[in-house]
């Protein structure tokens, strides 16, 4: 029997602690910080509004598919030359934020603009959605 305080670990528990440093890793390099957004709703459609700092227009990419949007950007904050960070409150520069849109809207003509680190996403209700005045005929 070994007396040494040294402690020992056996091959099999080496290899998962390596597996599970591969998957933390492997994780990070995935995620993505979800980024606040506001949406308004009037008769004609709704308006998005997500906070995405740092971010510009080459570094955001909006995508429909069916009924979802999806939001997913990379913000260009870095550290200027020469200098050299000593805390760091938000390191991951990812954004990621997917939205499930009702059939009532018009995923075909959907506006998008940047400025200023916030991304405004207009999307117009649908034509059949639409509210419409119903004339009455007299009998």
């Amino acid at each position: 029997m070994d007396s040494s305080n040294t402690p020992t670990t056996s091959p099999r528990a080496a290899g998962s602690k390596e597996l599970a440093r591969k998957d933390d890793s492997t994780r990070y390099s995935d995620a993505a910080l979800t980024p606040p957004v506001d949406v308004v709703e009037d008769s004609g459609g709704i308006t998005l509004f997500a906070d995405l700092p740092g971010v510009s227009r080459d570094k955001l990419s909006l995508q429909v598919a069916s009924d979802t949007l999806t939001i997913e950007a990379e913000s260009g904050l870095s550290i200027p030359e020469g200098l050299e960070s000593s805390h760091t409150e938000v390191g991951l520069g990812r954004f990621r934020r997917v939205f499930t849109l009702s059939k009532e809207l018009d995923t075909n003509a959907i506006s998008a603009e940047l400025s200023q680190g916030v991304l405004k996403l207009r999307i117009p209700k649908a034509q059949h959605a639409q509210p419409r005045r119903i004339e009455i005929q007299a009998a």
